[in-house]
């Protein structure tokens, strides 16, 4: 008993039932903000912390699905073809990792990979973020929430993906939805939303159970994170439809953009270079007050090449509320 509930546990449930919320509410995150924060806790080798996000996530993320299918918000039809491309692609990764690393090199590469991830984790949803306003600002964005499928695309997205999750945890309810929401802009929030959680459901079941086999499961850690995420995941998305989520994704981006950062500078990235499991705490904090001070001048910017005021309508908030429904 002792070994299923360790001196961390009471960590693992704190951040399961957190990033449990924020994953119900918003259908982004989870892997992305789990991982970085259980490596960060120490609570165990990166390569455990990977499969056990991965296991609880495949049961965290059925119960948000099943709510959101009471509501009648996923696309089934969509969700099909991403499994289709995601699933066996999720299942290879973890294998792929273990057939071309060596063993010893595994953590270190891990950590490298995650903080990439969160990096192309926060940038896709900014890429979406403009493109969002470009639509908004010419007028192309009749609302269709049965749009016409393309499944090769669809695919495509779900196999990459897929690779993306089954090594890193890291793009279920992140890069797969964000790059959704460019595929079929017309789709409103809640329904990509809960098409994200039906699709991710058994993405993360097949690297959880490739994950599994290559690396063997943790108990001590798997459990309170279970105990922690499914009760977070299904309140969250009770209050999807109720939550203004726009300050909660802006939230996410800088998280991200912080916690990828400071993943390849404790895996000792060259540019970075710190090695030896060390950080930059000023570094990466440094790096979170200019994104604060500095996206809103970019976004500014951007606006203005819209023709539009550098500050005022559409807000962010108004374009995240453009696409609810």
């Amino acid at each position: 008993m002792h070994d299923l509930f360790t001196d961390n546990a009471a960590q693992i449930v704190a951040a399961g039932f957190f990033v449990g919320v924020i994953v119900g509410v918003t259908g982004m995150g989870g892997g992305a903000l789990m991982t970085p924060a259980l490596i960060f806790l120490g609570v165990g080798h990166t390569s455990a912390i990977v499969t056990a996000d991965l296991t609880a996530a495949a049961v965290y993320k059925t119960g948000g699905a099943l709510v959101h299918s009471k509501h009648g918000s996923p696309n089934f039809h969509l969700a099909g073809w991403l499994i289709a491309g995601s699933v066996p692609m999720a299942f290879l990764g973890p294998h792929l990792v273990s057939w071309v690393v060596d063993e010893g090199d595994v953590e270190d590469l891990l950590k490298m990979c995650i903080g990439f991830a969160l990096l192309v984790a926060a940038s896709t949803y900014a890429i979406r973020l403009y493109i969002q306003l470009v639509r908004v600002r010419t007028g192309h964005l009749a609302a269709d929430d049965n749009p016409t499928i393309r499944p090769i695309p669809t695919m495509l997205v779900g196999a990459l993906g897929g690779l993306l999750v089954g090594i890193t945890s890291v793009g279920s309810g992140s890069v797969i939805m964000v790059v959704l929401l460019i595929l079929y802009p017309t789709l409103s929030a809640l329904k990509l939303v809960g098409t994200d959680l039906v699709q991710a459901v058994p993405l993360v079941l097949a690297a959880a159970i490739s994950n599994i086999m290559v690396n063997g499961l943790d108990w001590g850690i798997t459990l309170p994170l279970i105990l922690g995420s499914v009760p977070g995941t299904l309140i969250g998305a009770r209050f999807a439809a109720k939550v203004p989520q726009s300050v909660i994704r802006r939230g996410i981006v800088i998280v991200l953009t912080m916690s990828g950062v400071a993943l390849l500078d404790k895996a000792g990235w060259a540019p970075l270079g710190a090695g030896e499991d060390d950080t930059h705490p000023v570094l990466i904090g440094v790096i979170g007050l200019v994104m604060l001070v500095v996206v809103p001048v970019v976004w500014g910017f951007l606006r203005k090449r819209q023709g539009l005021p550098m500050f005022g309508a559409p807000t962010v908030a108004e374009l995240e509320g453009s696409k609810k429904g």
